[in-house]
């Protein structure tokens, strides 16, 4: 008899794409407040916030992943990321759901998409017409300077 491992994933909107992104990776989820833009960041980095007296950088999902900007009064979430001993948020439009997927499912990254997402990506679960990309998470933030030292 053989079992399947599951793999449990938070999902989140990022323009009309769905992500899953491993609950594990995942400190916390939170409502970015009080993002200070930085003078001559990159424009993947949103700005440095305040997060129960840490400072933490703000990456945007959407600029790494090369979509156009979030309209100014859209609001939206954080991604808690610990790499080391840095904390990043990564600004994402939605969090959804708890979604557990049966390792069984999990498809390659297909071949004909973005080379910029191709990088991002562990792969893909295909669930009722739509497709649940599997983000990598700490290769987002791996790409990013960190402005909080």
């Amino acid at each position: 008899m053989s079992t399947h491992n599951a793999f449990e994933y938070v999902t989140v909107m990022i323009g009309e794409q769905m992500f899953g992104v491993p609950v594990h990776e995942i400190r916390e989820v939170f409502s970015p407040q009080g993002v200070t833009a930085v003078p001559r960041a990159p424009e993947e980095v949103a700005g440095l916030l305040n997060l129960r007296g840490r400072i933490v950088t703000a990456i945007d999902a959407r600029q790494v992943m090369g979509l156009p900007p979030r309209e100014d009064a859209a609001a939206c979430m954080a991604l808690g990321v610990e790499r080391g001993s840095e904390l990043y948020g990564v600004l994402v439009d939605r969090v959804g759901e708890v979604m557990r997927l049966d390792e069984t499912t999990l498809e390659p990254v297909p071949g004909h998409l973005d080379n910029r997402w191709r990088g991002l990506l562990r792969g893909v679960h295909r669930l009722d017409g739509r497709l649940l990309a599997v983000m990598d998470i700490f290769r987002l933030v791996a790409a990013q300077p960190s402005l909080a030292a």
